[in-house]
């Protein structure tokens, strides 16, 4: 160890020496243990807990010392036994270095969040420092402390060891007949590889065949290896990783592996697996082929749809394959009858919400409530059975990751055989893209369910303190929810795409839809799309939430993947703009607010109870304001096309507001997702429930519905649907589901019932709005659709998603065409009216719509409108043939349209 003695001064012993290890023996008692976690030696209730300071790389470090500090110093032990008391001089056996100020032109926003002035060590601690107690220390003229803290140790792992790390093979690997594994841990003292029998059914008593080598460190990378000169696949396996976890000490944790293919059955264990092994592989697989219906994002209508929904409650999937992945194998059943015809009409991808290893679903017995019968339509029966065991049943959506890189276990009819699982989900990929269906995933990198000691802690169990984003106190940000990942971290964004490549490659995903992704570094995001596309030899679609909020937003910590920020990127966002204006209000509304109207519910001419007394002038003007949405929506959301605004005056998107910001954010039509419903918040249906007046009939309810997929199916840019919108899904008006059991969730692909009304949302997410729920969910009797509803609107979203299919002015792929094909047409008298002209004489010859037009007209009037469109050149117009037999209206050749109430007609030249 090389330390100049000018930094150097040993302090006094304390009262307990740095701890030995325990003897070697103990281990394979200590792998038994499920999520074990022993304390080896405990944290000093005189060294601070706190993390207040951190450091931005291998010498520097920021930290807001107090200014009458005589000296500042990083203190170092083996041991977390250090005393450090305001007034006293420390006491324990520990190095001190000195820390000299320095002032930086710039310092890296990533650490933007720690207040303070920037120190600097003399010269890199050695490898080993990083396994110990660090602390910094400010201290008066006397040698005493005014203040200590500890230090964020992202900034320096990311320095010292990722370098080397972050091309390093991770996880369990086969080859050659041997099993190798590897764990970065650099701040570990000790790991050793847990390796449990082979024929335990559990590795809960599984202590007479567990096996317990050390593994070995490469001190450059942080990374600890094994290898055994054997074939170990289908062993099962953890780490036990000895290392300092701040206010609990130095600890032994037995975890399972951050990067591991397999899992047993509730993710007790990691299993070694190769995905090349023909057991992991369906018979076919060798020859499956994805769709060829996708070329750039444009062309993409995505299905948004939870694996257990999809066949839960279909009583033609055979029992044991219900709510499986293996339900979407059986062609005659009334769930894949329907995804075939949507697929024939023009789907082009199912996305799976989140598929992943999920730590809320038991795997083995999973309860299931027993609903009451005879609740009323507003009865609180059926939530509150739900609630007693929600957080034991079988259902969630899944947003809450343990493992990334394994199928989750509870779709599985063998959830403790980790190949069973692998080949029954690569089953359900052939079986959909046999279906003429490409396949997305819902993932989630942007947190993980837990963090620190928890139990369903990984990686924090690992390395502590680097993989989570952390405040100016070094606590867990978990604005998204849950605890944040900080992906821009490079271990961490190495996982992440180390993680997508293993799904676009070897499950074969054709797009994936990133949660919250506007937590993540734009960098990290550029280089995930850089490495599936090579990995796979194709383009991998990639769309996501864009959402600026938390402690990254406006760009505090690094440039986001957020809307506008990934403008030229080719990555798709989703715009809130088209579907606020459409539903009313904004997507988390409560109470009172969810009487807002909007262009589709119901605002200014048809009001409801809340809202009949408002001034129409008023009305009016706010559904001028929406309507414009509407078209920003229809268009894109591009920045630089232009229409006109609520006042009339023609403006570029960007130019037009969406609260306090730009309506247009994209530069591309391939950056954009245009939706009205998704898994999040109120469905279509439910919203309009809610606000559109009670007397609104059954039928006119379908027809406002067909105006909420036709906005979404006629719009530029990503058409995204949400599963059991075409046929009027209901979550009984809960806005989020994601807990709520079976019950909440059904989806009925043959529209024959209607989830509406079973009773008052569950309390716990809903019990606000209950007095606005339940005067609705009293009507359910009128307001429930029947299944001539269900078919009529599932009529037509099929004839419009053929539309889409055939017509490419309606999927154009860059600014330029938008900009030369679309024209909205201002209508004279009141709002309500939207039509767009899209003429394919202004695309050059080469396009596909070239010398093609189409006009489209979308009234949610509830009164017959007519209007004239200029510029249509003349000449005879008809209804477009998709729509035969269901769209009604006439264009003449004097660009007189009519159309009748809250109907949407496409004419065609």
């Amino acid at each position: 160890m090389l330390l100049r003695t000018t930094a150097f001064v040993a302090l006094v012993l304390a009262a307990s020496p740095a701890h030995a290890m325990p003897p070697p023996d103990t281990r394979p008692a200590e792998c038994a243990v499920h999520a074990g976690s022993t304390v080896i030696h405990p944290w000093s209730d005189a060294l601070p807990a706190h993390q207040r300071a951190a450091w931005l790389d291998a010498t520097q470090l920021r930290w807001a010392a107090p200014a009458e500090a005589s000296s500042v110093v990083l203190l170092r032990a083996p041991s977390p036994q250090l005393r450090l008391v305001p007034g006293a001089a420390p006491e324990g056996h520990a190095i001190r270095h000195a820390l000299a100020p320095i002032r930086l032109e710039h310092t890296d926003a990533r650490f933007s969040h720690v207040p303070g002035s920037t120190f600097e060590l003399a010269e890199p601690l050695p490898t080993d420092a990083w396994r110990e107690t660090l602390v910094v220390a400010a201290l008066d003229a006397d040698g005493r402390v005014l203040d200590a803290t500890g230090l964020q140790n992202a900034g320096a792992l990311d320095a010292v060891f990722a370098p080397k790390a972050k091309d390093a093979m991770l996880g369990a690997t086969i080859d050659a007949g041997a099993t190798r594994f590897a764990l970065w841990a650099p701040t570990a003292t000790n790991v050793s590889l847990c390796l449990f029998g082979a024929t335990e059914a559990s590795t809960a008593d599984a202590t007479p065949t567990i096996d317990a080598p050390l593994m070995r460190a490469e001190p450059a990378s942080g990374v600890w290896t094994h290898t055994v000169p054997a074939d170990l696949r289908g062993r099962r396996y953890a780490f036990l990783v000895d290392v300092l976890v701040p206010g609990v000490g130095l600890v032994r944790n037995r975890v399972t592996d951050p990067y591991a293919l397999g899992l047993n059955a509730d993710s007790q264990a990691s299993v070694v697996l190769d995905l090349d092994d023909p057991a992991t592989k369906p018979e076919g697989w060798a020859n499956d082929r994805r769709p060829d219906t996708v070329q750039g994002n444009t062309d993409l209508v995505v299905y948004e749809l939870h694996v257990r929904d999809f066949s839960r409650d279909d009583t033609t999937v055979p029992e044991a394959h219900r709510g499986t992945y293996l339900a979407f194998t059986h062609d005659d059943t009334a769930g894949m009858r329907h995804l075939r015809a949507l697929a024939g009409a023009g789907l082009t991808d199912v996305h799976l919400l989140p598929t992943y290893d999920l730590a809320s679903v038991p795997e083995r017995d999973c309860a299931r409530p027993k609903l009451p019968d005879g609740e009323g339509p507003a009865g609180e029966g059926v939530q509150a059975a739900i609630g007693a065991v929600r957080e034991r049943d079988c259902y969630n959506w899944g947003y809450d990751p343990w493992h990334f890189n394994v199928p989750e276990g509870s779709y599985s009819t063998a959830p403790d055989e980790a190949a069973t699982r692998v080949r029954e989900f690569r089953t359900m990929v052939q079986a959909l893209h046999q279906a003429g269906l490409r396949v997305g995933l819902d993932v989630v990198y942007n947190h993980t369910m837990a963090s620190g000691q928890d139990r369903q802690s990984v990686l924090d169990r690992v390395v502590p303190g680097y993989y989570h984003r952390l405040n100016a106190q070094g606590e867990v940000e978990t604005s998204t929810c849950c605890p944040n990942t900080a992906t821009e971290a490079t271990m961490m964004a190495k996982l992440m795409i180390e993680s997508a490549v293993i799904w676009a490659r070897d499950y074969r995903i054709d797009s994936f839809r990133f949660d919250l992704m506007g937590h993540q570094p734009k960098a990290a995001m550029l280089d995930l799309q850089r490495a599936v596309d090579a990995a796979t030899g194709r383009r991998i679609h990639l769309l996501g939430e864009g959402w600026n909020f938390g402690e990254v937003a406006d760009g505090a910590r690094f440039p986001q993947a957020t809307q506008g920020v990934l403008n030229g990127t080719g990555i798709a966002t989703f715009s809130d703009r088209m579907r606020d204006a459409a539903r009313g209000g904004r997507a988390g509304d409560r109470g009172e607010a969810l009487n807002a109207q909007g262009w589709l519910s119901g605002l200014h001419h048809a009001p409801n109870a809340a809202n009949a007394a408002r001034p129409k002038a008023e009305t009016e003007a706010e559904l001028r304001r929406a309507e414009a949405l509407i078209r920003v929506g229809l268009a894109g959301t591009l920045v630089d096309v232009e229409t006109f605004d609520a006042d009339g005056v023609v403006k570029p998107l960007r130019d037009i507001r969406y609260g306090s910001g730009p309506a247009g954010y994209a530069s591309q039509p391939d950056e954009v997702v245009n939706y009205t419903e998704n898994h999040d918040n109120l469905t279509l249906f439910d919203s309009n429930a809610l606000r559109l007046p009670l007397e609104t009939t059954r039928h006119d309810r379908a027809r406002v519905q067909v105006l909420g997929n036709a906005l979404v199916l006629l719009a530029q840019g990503v058409a995204y649907l949400h599963a059991g919108q075409e046929v009027m899904r209901s979550k009984s008006l809960d806005r989020n589901s994601y807990n709520s059991g079976d019950a909440f969730n059904v989806v009925d692909w043959t529209g024959e019932r209607s989830t509406f009304g079973i009773g008052l949302p569950p309390a716990w997410d809903n019990e606000d709005s209950w007095p606005q729920m339940r005067v609705v969910l009293e009507r359910a009797p009128d307001i429930a659709p029947r299944a001539e509803d269900a078919a009529f609107v599932n009529t037509w979203t099929q004839a419009l998603l053929r539309l889409r299919r055939d017509e490419p002015l309606l999927r154009l792929a860059t600014t330029d065409a938008v900009q030369a094909a679309l024209r909205f047409v201002p209508v004279d008298g009141e709002p309500g009216l939207v039509i767009g002209h899209l003429d394919g004489r202004a695309l050059p010859a080469t396009h596909p719509a070239h010398g093609r037009q189409l006009v489209y007209v979308l009234n949610t009037d509830p009164r017959p409108r007519t209007a004239t469109v200029a510029a249509t050149g003349g000449g005879s117009w008809a209804l477009h043939p998709a729509l035969d037999g269901l769209a009604e209206g006439t264009l003449g050749a004097d660009g007189r349209v009519s159309v009748p109430g809250r109907s949407v007609a496409v004419f065609v030249r």
